[in-house]
């Protein structure tokens, strides 16, 4: 990995996060801001495609190396670290069991905090059973190659292994959409039905950083926007607020996403290796983290 002060994105030129007071930054500046603030920081990351590799099989997805023992060493530099995902909650613990770690799957519509029971964001519950029924047609009228993932309160359609299905998983997903009042979020050879409630990443983020000066995000896909417009938006009210976005490569869905970070990392195999040279600037923290 390169020397922090000489990172560079994906189209050569110096990485230049914004400043709280309107200068630009290197990514070593960035960090050196964050340390005056770290008692006041939370870094939040997407899961697939960012901490983990995406896999044909979801169920098959593990953390890229080294990066289950470098989030657990970020939780006693920051005040909070949290993962924002489209992910069930209990998938997020699974892998990082153990870890105090704040966790909001679904895209927010379940949220974990340390320590602490799921909660279920309460206008998406009606929806349960809709999205079952949904998933039991998706298995009926989709073609086999199409792998039917339910998630409780939505369900995501995943044409990694057959792409020329592509065009057919969107129309059928956007026709459902449309007949029966749902959101469709596309990512990665997916695309997922979600209750018609205003929750998504950004909505989960704009709360979470309320109390906070300070917040990173790390994300590679269309889904993660919405967090990186939750931080320019706060950093546009509050000039003392700063706010970082990470965009890790992507080379299926991530041009959009590259194009409204601050700082680039090439996979997920390097997020570790960065936190680690980060965490060399960012003190360590004296209380536990909190919610």
């Amino acid at each position: 990995m390169p020397p922090l002060d000489t990172a560079h994105d994906h189209f050569g030129r110096r990485a230049t996060p914004s400043h709280p007071e309107g200068q630009s930054l290197s990514a070593a500046a960035a960090l050196s801001a964050t340390a005056a603030r770290t008692d006041n920081c939370v870094f939040f990351f997407d899961f697939d495609g960012t901490l983990a590799p995406i896999q044909d099989d979801p169920d098959a997805v593990q953390l890229a190396p080294g990066v289950l023992e470098t989030i657990a060493d970020l939780t006693v530099h920051v005040r909070r670290v949290s993962l924002v995902s489209a992910r069930p909650v209990d998938f997020l613990r699974s892998r990082f069991p153990g870890i105090p770690l704040t966790l909001h799957g679904l895209y927010g519509l379940e949220s974990q905090y340390v320590p602490g029971e799921t909660i279920t964001y309460p206008p998406a519950l009606p929806w349960a059973g809709a999205m079952a029924e949904l998933a039991r047609r998706a298995e009926r009228e989709l073609p086999d190659e199409v792998l039917v993932e339910f998630k409780r309160l939505s369900v995501a359609l995943h044409y990694r292994s057959a792409p020329h299905l592509g065009d057919t998983v969107h129309a059928w997903a956007q026709e459902q959409a449309r007949r029966h009042g749902l959101r469709a979020q596309e990512g990665r050879m997916v695309i997922e039905l979600k209750p018609s409630v205003q929750r998504d990443k950004g909505s989960v983020v704009a709360e979470e950083i309320a109390d906070f000066s300070c917040a990173w995000f790390f994300g590679d896909d269309l889904g993660d926007l919405a967090a990186f417009r939750a931080l320019a938006t706060r950093q546009a009210a509050d000039p003392n607020f700063l706010g970082v976005r990470v965009a890790v490569g992507n080379p299926e869905t991530g041009a959009e996403v590259a194009a409204a970070a601050d700082l680039h990392l090439a996979g997920p195999a390097d997020v570790p290796a960065f936190l680690r040279e980060a965490m060399k600037v960012l003190p360590r923290r004296q209380e536990p983290n909190r919610r």
